[in-house]
This record gives C-alpha cells, structure tokens and sequence, in this order.
C-alpha cells in the first residue's frame, strides 16, 4: 500500500511539474520596452523622474506617417508612454505634482505639445481624453546630425534643471524640467 501511494504521488507530481513547464511566452515585442531616468547612474537610487516607453523603428517609413502632424502620438509604441515625478516639479513651466502621468504628444514644425495625462494604462492615444490633462506645453523642436532608426529618449542635464529629450529620425526635441526642492 504504502509503494502504490508513493507511486501515485511522484506520477502528479511528474503531471503538474509538465504542466508548469510547458508554458508559452510571446516572442520578443517589436517595439521594446525602455526607461530613462535622472539622475540616470545606477549608483543614485534618489531618482527625480523616470519615462518608461516602447521603441517603435522606422523601418523606411516617415516619422511623419507614424507621428502625424497635429495629431495626439501615443509618444512610442504599445501603450501610452507613463512619466513618473518623484518630486514635485515644473515641466515647460507648468507646475506638476510628484505622481505617475501618461505622455502624450502633438507633433508639429514649430513645436510639439507634450501633454501629461492623469489617466493611466492607455493602449495608444485611441482612448486619449483630453479632460485628464495635467500639463500641456510646448517643445523645442530641433534637428540631429544622425538619424535615429529607433525612438529614444533622455534626460540631458542642464542649467537649473534637465531637458526631456525625444528623438527619432534626425527629429529632436526638448522639454525643459525643473525640481522644487
């Protein structure tokens, strides 16, 4: 009695440890995941605001196919970016809250609108409700000497603060951001 119990038990346990194997896991997303922080060294656990965002890629096609002009852009892929504020600070001159925020975009020639967005976890710019905005300002636009095939961004370290820096293709632009101490 006591082997046919023993034997019962290791053929579940030889089920269950197959079941728990054999799982599925997507392939790696076509528009990766990324963050950038500041202070962004991995030393400074004191970090004052975090983006975290998808990398769409050109692939040949126009920046202004996948970001239109005058449009609301998700700002990168997949969901709605979400910039994190650990401190209470100003972005574009707009006083903003520590807290979790959507970044949306407006692209245009003279300037992008950067809009932060009370309402998280937003699959693209489709449910984009404009009455959650926070902030809306605008951003310099400027032109790199490199092209980016992925969009990126950075926190550049400026006086009395940082700029949001959003690039793609020879695209630039910068938001500046000041902390309240």
């Amino acid at each position: 009695m006591k082997n046919v119990l023993t034997l019962a038990l290791l053929v579940c346990a030889l089920v269950f440890s197959g079941e728990a194997v054999a799982q599925d896991f997507s392939g790696m997303d076509k528009s990766p995941m990324d963050m950038a922080s500041y202070p962004s060294d991995y030393k400074n656990s004191d970090k004052a605001v975090r983006v975290i965002y998808s990398r769409p890629q050109l692939k040949d096609r126009a920046l202004s196919d996948l970001a239109p002009a005058g449009k609301v852009w998700r700002t990168g892929a997949n969901e709605a970016a979400e910039i994190t504020f650990y401190k209470g600070a100003t972005i574009g001159g707009e006083k903003v809250n520590p807290g979790t925020y959507a970044l949306f975009t407006i692209p245009g020639e003279d300037g992008w609108t950067v809009i932060l967005n009370k309402n998280l976890n937003q699959w693209g710019s489709y449910f984009y409700d404009e009455s959650g905005d926070v902030a809306r300002v605008k951003g310099m636009v400027s032109s790199g000497s490199d092209s980016l095939e992925a969009f990126s961004m950075t926190f550049k370290e400026v006086d009395n603060g940082v700029h949001l820096i959003m690039g793609w293709g020879t695209t630039r632009v910068a938001v500046p951001i000041t902390f309240v101490m």
